[in-house]
């Protein structure tokens, strides 16, 4: 192993130890399979240009200093920003969704209306657009888009996106085991509870929960 390949195998290591990423994550952010990132760990590999560019930038580091060479970590480049604002965040395409189709994955094609930006760091699967008033009590109204991560885990009290008849909704998510109860909460109290039992349990699917909301003013 050259002394080339074997340092660049190591700042990648520190890189993702620094930011406390997996390759998988690593893989994901930068469109770089995680095969070929655990061939550059071990140094098997020597990296292309093209490929320290985008891990680089996954990782958010100089591609300077991945290679190798004597230089800060972070890039030091960035325009400076006046007292009272923030930079806006890295953001990435996640898909916008509509209509959803009974029995078809929530991301499916013919699901999808649009792509809209995301914050790169939020672990958002897809998006919906708010319709209506009934969460506007949590910040959320009409015309919002809410980020969504899809996961079979969702607690008691949190903003769920819910299937309903083909329609996907935004509600706060309680679960009863003792009466094997669901109950959808609006966060405004002109809208009653959605109270589930018994097999109508059956066409009420949890999608996901809210990690997010972009709010047009």
């Amino acid at each position: 192993m050259s002394d080339k390949v074997a340092t660049f195998a190591r700042r990648l290591r520190e890189g993702l130890d620094v930011r406390g990423m997996t390759q998988a994550e690593l893989a994901k952010r930068s469109g770089i399979s995680k095969s070929s990132i655990s061939r550059y760990i071990k140094g098997d590999w020597e990296g292309k240009q093209s490929a320290v560019y985008e891990l680089a930038k996954a990782l958010g580091v100089t591609e300077a200093w991945l290679m190798g060479y004597d230089v800060p970590m972070e890039s030091d480049t960035a325009p400076a920003v006046p007292p009272g604002f923030e930079p806006l965040p890295k953001m990435v395409k996640r898909p916008l969704v509509g209509s959803i189709a009974c029995g078809e994955p929530i991301t499916a094609e013919e699901n999808i209306e649009d792509y809209v930006d995301v914050p790169e760091n939020v672990q958002c699967d897809f998006c919906l657009r708010c319709k209506g008033d009934s969460m506007i009590d949590a910040g959320i109204h009409d015309g919002d888009v809410v980020y969504i991560h899809i996961t079979p885990q969702v607690e008691n009290g949190q903003i769920a996106a819910v299937r309903i008849d083909g329609e996907a909704t935004l509600k706060r998510f309680f679960w009863n085991e003792e009466t094997k109860t669901m109950t959808l909460l609006a966060e405004n109290r002109n809208f009653a509870p959605l109270v589930y039992t018994g097999p109508i349990l059956e066409t009420v699917h949890v999608e996901g929960r809210a990690v997010g909301y972009t709010h047009w003013f």
